[in-house]
């Protein structure tokens, strides 16, 4: 199974698929070069993006992103200052240091064909990267996917799934599941609630105190991305001259934080939401939950009611709140996707807000079918969100988004939390399924493609 580590990731803005995955996977592909003794040999390099990745891709930063993977950068250990004064030697220079080690020349609008017209049949992220050598034969050729959330695959991977079902897949762990009824019966059969559970199998990938170390860790980013979209302002870059308004919420609110408007639980998330998504539309560091475009609802719902990771009181409470959070978050990854060009939005802020309703009803002392019921609650009446970015940026409707899909995560708890006796007439793997079918019958205008909805009725500046 996947680990609950791999649905939360540091890495950096504005998507995590087209922008965490396209790095991976440039950088994967030069690691391909080395293992075959080619990097020497290489003398130029062509990167096709193709589908999402090109009809968004620079708005989103695909482009860059690729050449920074080609030069070695992993998202997780990026420092945005950094990657510029890179991206700007590449431009200045037109010389590319392939994987910090093999300098050759490269022109990005050479060298980086925008392939929108081809949508691949495996998935709508597609990257077809070759490798040349000085008489500008192939040495190398291979195709990838960015499948959401960071996640990549090759063709090849995804051509020749494992045969067994899902959860016979990955590490071996004691409690494998492969649906929300599987997870649920685990835990009344082991007496467990769903994050005690989730952590016992983490124990069988890593050693307990790696696998808290983590989950610190990723709540200490979250807590450092919304103490730096408070504090930055002026306009995001794109184009589109959106103007950052967390920090002057933030300050409003904290001019009068003992208000006993209660409306005033909205400000709050809404600040904290849009603080991460204005970051990630920065290009600054974030954590994907599960995805960057949907990055602010999850760590605006544990800030309010969790406070900050230095809370010595509150450690234990977001630890409860990410593993019981993750744990829908892999039966989305397992049973369906959480990619925003597949799925549309219900796939990135549908799927986000099913999580932090989850993971806040498991704070609140819900049951696991409670936590089931916040999911399935937080995700059903997300369902047929489109993926429609203005510009192909992600800020318009992105960061409203967010902000709307943390109030909606509370109030999904709030129901489930008030649900006594009769059982829910829909589950969470009923409603995990719809939003499959739904993303798949979904037209592709609404798929991160920005050809449809808002981004062709709202005129760009």
């Amino acid at each position: 199974m996947l680990s609950v580590l791999d649905i939360f990731r540091i890495g950096i803005g504005p998507s995590s698929s087209h922008t965490v995955g396209p790095m991976r996977i440039a950088r994967r592909f030069v690691r391909a070069l080395d293992r075959a003794g080619l990097l020497d040999s290489t003398a130029r390099i062509a990167v096709e993006l193709q589908g999402s990745l090109a009809l968004t891709g620079v708005g989103h930063g695909t482009v860059d992103a690729t050449i920074l993977g080609l030069a070695g950068f992993r998202p997780e250990q990026t420092d945005p200052d950094e990657a510029a004064a890179a991206l700007k030697g590449v431009a200045d220079e037109k010389r590319l240091s392939l994987g910090g080690e093999r300098p050759l020349h490269f022109e990005r609008e050479r060298d980086i064909d925008l392939a929108g017209h081809i949508i691949p049949e495996l998935h709508p992220n597609g990257m077809l990267l070759r490798a040349f050598d000085q008489a500008g034969e192939i040495l190398l050729e291979r195709t990838y996917f960015s499948t959401g959330g960071g996640f990549v695959a090759s063709e090849k991977q995804l051509r020749n799934p494992p045969k067994d079902d899902r959860v016979k897949a990955g590490p071996k762990v004691p409690h494998p599941f492969g649906s929300a009824e599987e997870l649920l019966a685990l835990c009344a059969a082991q007496e467990m609630s769903v994050a005690a559970l989730i952590l016992a199998n983490e124990d069988a990938m890593r050693p307990r105190e790696e696998t808290i170390a983590g989950l610190d860790r990723i709540a200490s980013a979250m807590d450092q991305c919304i103490d730096r979209g408070l504090t930055q302002r002026g306009i995001l870059p794109g184009g589109l001259k959106v103007q950052r308004r967390a920090p002057d919420l933030w300050e409003k609110l904290s001019g009068n934080p003992q208000s006993n408007e209660r409306e005033q639980l909205f400000d709050w998330l809404n600040c904290y939401a849009m603080a991460v998504n204005e970051e990630n539309a920065a290009g600054g560091r974030v954590v994907t939950a599960p995805t960057n475009g949907a990055a602010g609802i999850i760590p605006a719902v544990i800030r309010f009611y969790c406070k900050t990771a230095d809370d010595g009181d509150c450690v234990e409470s977001r630890r409860l709140f990410l593993l019981t959070a993750g744990a829908i978050g892999l039966l989305y990854k397992q049973r369906a996707s959480i990619s925003g060009a597949e799925m549309g939005c219900q796939g990135e802020v549908g799927v986000a807000c099913s999580m932090a309703a989850g993971g806040l009803a498991a704070l609140w002392g819900a049951t696991p079918h409670q936590v089931a019921s916040a999911a399935e609650i937080g995700m059903e009446h997300n369902l047929g969100l489109t993926c429609d970015p203005v510009g192909g940026l992600v800020q318009v409707p992105c960061i409203e988004r967010n902000a709307i899909g943390a109030v909606k995560a509370v109030n999904a708890a709030r129901l489930a939390l008030h649900r006594t006796g009769a059982e829910s007439l829909v589950t969470l793997d009923q409603v995990i399924e719809t939003m499959r079918q739904t993303g798949l019958d979904m037209s592709n205008k609404y798929k991160e493609t920005s050809q449809g909805g808002l981004a062709v009725n709202v005129v760009e500046c």
